[in-house]
């Protein structure tokens, strides 16, 4: 599997097992492990290329240990340091990663708590580890302008000067989106203005500034998730012809009247559709999962095959949704959801049904 892949597998691993890791080690077996092997391509069993555990003395420190080196030939290039999956990641827990930094060779340190990977080098001064981050990667929210760079600390794309060239653009592009985020959040009073000003007429007082400021942030949610639905709509389309699915009686008989005659694909599909796509392609290929809509239902095909079925959104209903999956004879079975997150709690039957199918 290429990168996109086995981040989305990593990630669907642990969105399903992240409530029964409790411990740090845990995490690291479960989740860091199959980070440095599968996505970036390290034999974490061979000391030559991983080590756990790394030591190297520093001034009156001595014994601390940074919890794994990469090595490639006889330096170590990346350093790894592991927090705690419900610890948030602050500069605060990189202690050992700023004192390895300036003793080793390498340019490339990582903090992670197994979900959240910080990245860091040394652009603001030599072989001084910087306070921020120049990547941040999500496996819950993967921003995909950044899986380039990261190849590039792969065993099979390792390109150290590149990576560094483009980093110190990374970090500010980081910081922006990050600052622009925290505005569509919570407005401040300078972006409350830049709006206020050009929308009302008369002096921008404390009234003018309450009033504008849910407004803002209001806007601003709904320009993200109209932005957002569009993405969506177009990925789908692209890939999915305008022919209709065929339908089953069982499927028209509970929801024909629930539907307009026209089929409307809504946000809350589209949303469906992606979630079962990123639990499926840990079986096989994403471009290889297509959605199509119809009157009764949402279908999710292997191969944009009617009779190669991996599951059915039922949300056309009043008030009930329903997920359907399949067996090995392609037998549907409906579970009943309350929210799109239900749909994680039947992710081995969707694997199936993508396993089933594609052998």
């Amino acid at each position: 599997m290429d990168i996109e892949e086995q981040i989305a597998a990593l990630a669907t691993k642990v969105r399903n097992h992240r409530a029964v890791i409790l411990t740090e080690e845990a995490a690291k077996n479960a989740f860091v492990m199959p980070f440095i092997e599968r996505i970036l391509g390290y034999d974490v069993f061979n000391p030559l290329e991983v080590v756990p555990e790394f030591t190297a003395d520093y001034g009156t420190k001595r014994g601390e240990k940074v919890d794994y080196a990469i090595k490639r030939g006889d330096d170590v290039q990346i350093l790894i340091e592991c927090k705690h999956p419900r610890d948030s990641l602050k500069v605060e827990h990189a202690s050992q990663l700023y004192r390895y930094f300036s003793v080793t060779k390498a340019r490339i340190a990582i903090l992670t708590n197994g979900q959240v990977y910080h990245f860091y080098t040394d652009l603001d001064a030599p072989n001084l580890m910087d306070e921020k981050p120049f990547l941040v990667l999500d496996l819950e929210d993967v921003d995909d302008a950044n899986l380039a760079e990261l190849r590039k600390l792969s065993k099979e794309g390792f390109d150290l000067d590149s990576l560094i060239f483009a980093a110190g653009e990374m970090k500010l592009l980081g910081q922006i989106k990050r600052a622009m985020a925290d505005q569509f959040k919570e407005p401040d009073d300078d972006w409350v203005r830049y709006f206020a000003v050009r929308l009302h007429d008369g002096p921008f007082t404390q009234k003018v500034r309450e009033q504008y400021r849910p407004l803002v942030a209001k806007a601003a949610a709904q320009f993200v998730r109209d932005q957002v639905n569009d993405r969506l709509k177009s990925a789908l389309y692209v890939n999915t012809p305008a022919q209709p699915v065929e339908e089953t009686p069982e499927a028209d008989a509970v929801s024909e009247g629930d539907r307009e005659t026209e089929v409307e694909t809504t946000l809350e599909e589209l949303t469906g559709f992606q979630i079962v796509k990123a639990i499926a392609c840990s079986e096989v290929k994403p471009q290889r999962v297509v959605g199509r809509d119809a009157k009764s239902y949402f279908a999710i095909l292997l191969d944009d095959n009617n009779r190669r079925p991996i599951a059915r959104l039922h949300f056309n209903g009043k008030s009930r949704k329903y997920l359907g999956t399949f067996d090995e004879n392609k037998v549907e079975t409906r579970h009943l959801i309350d929210s799109l997150d239900d749909i994680y709690l039947h992710a081995d039957a969707i694997r199936n049904a993508a396993r089933n199918i594609a052998s």
